[in-house]
């Protein structure tokens, strides 16, 4: 059966401040502002190969208001469609919106609203943004931050596993890796992938009852010293970083963490390793083994248990649990009515 899904294609996300957010996003990380339509703002990474990678729309609270996915085939289209509603899903098909074609959208079991499609516009540089190499959709950024690609959403559940086992059967999603407590057999982080790279969907442990929030998105650049370089940069213009950069044990990927103007969470990744097994089987991890930092030796801030938009709740991470959400998870009887 062909794996229906090709790559993550774009994210739309909200933003009480869709201008500042915008802004950011275009002079302090470098993306580059392509259409504004009905008040989002679209932006693009001089890599990706549609017209865009990221949209902002308005909200009351920072979140992902949606992850659109593009198919292999328009008949992987269809049949990913079937399988959504064999899963126990029902959707709805669109005739396409600014920039793709007609799209298959719905709600997953765990609240995260996804877009499916395979007919999508193509990115044509301006004259004055193209690029000498033919490969290239436009000519690299001259903004010493900014990023190549769009590079993976990591979201929040309250079932990890169910997650994974759910996107897999029904999106043709593999499963990478699992990391499990040290302290108990739970599983708070997955890592899936529809492609060869470590991931392009991660899911982390939720406790809250808001379904379907989202713990970051992230962005790709080629190499650790385009990483270095952005760290420096947003820091020389007023963006702190919340983590990083290090590396991390699942994936192996250099990473930093930091915030745009709604306080959403907005990761850069470079290098990682790249795995073709069809059959590959995912490990566990325990924190204790680096699954969050590859060198076992970082801190992570408690800031990283944030996930958005904000609810009453825990929310762990590759790290594992912060001590509250352990006690939760560990001890649910000492609540009374928990458990």
């Amino acid at each position: 059966m062909e794996t229906p899904l090709a790559h993550l294609a774009h994210l739309e996300v909200t933003s009480p401040d869709v201008e500042a957010s915008a802004r950011f996003y275009e002079e302090k990380f470098g993306m580059r502002i392509i259409d504004r339509v009905d008040g989002n703002v679209y932006l693009r990474c001089w890599g990706d190969y549609y017209r865009y990678s990221l949209v902002v729309t308005s909200g009351a609270e920072p979140s992902l208001g949606r992850m659109a996915w593009r198919t292999n085939s328009q008949e992987a289209l269809e049949a990913a469609a079937a399988r959504v509603e064999a899963g126990g899903v029902q959707g709805v098909w669109t005739a396409g919106g600014h920039g793709f074609g007609k799209a298959y959208e719905f709600t997953g079991p765990y609240g995260h609203h996804i877009r499916l499609f395979f007919e999508v516009e193509k990115f044509v540089a301006e004259p004055e943004f193209a690029s000498v190499y033919p490969d290239r959709p436009e000519k690299r950024s001259s903004h010493s931050a900014a990023p190549r690609f769009l590079d993976h959403v990591t979201v929040a559940t309250s079932d990890v596993r169910g997650f994974a086992k759910w996107h897999s059967e029904a999106l043709g999603f593999r499963v990478m890796a699992f990391v499990e407590l040290d302290e108990a057999p739970i599983t708070v982080f997955s890592v899936l992938t529809t492609n060869e790279k470590s991931h392009d969907l991660g899911v982390v442990l939720d406790t809250s009852n808001r379904p379907g929030r989202v713990n970051h998105i992230a962005f790709w650049v080629d190499t650790h010293e385009d990483l270095l370089r952005t760290a420096d940069v947003l820091m020389e213009n007023g963006t702190p970083m919340e983590y990083g950069p290090s590396i991390h044990g699942v994936g192996e990927q250099n990473f930093l963490y930091f915030r745009e103007p709604s306080g959403l969470r907005v990761e850069l990744n470079s290098g990682g390793y790249r795995n073709y097994v069809p059959d590959w089987e995912p490990n566990s991890w325990k924190p204790s083994e680096g699954s969050n930092n590859f060198y076992r030796n970082g801190a992570m801030p408690h800031s990283m248990t944030e996930s958005f938009p904000p609810a009453e709740g825990f929310t762990a991470t590759e790290e594992g649990a912060s001590p509250e959400m352990k006690e939760a998870l560990l001890n649910p009887y000492a609540k009374q009515g928990r458990g």
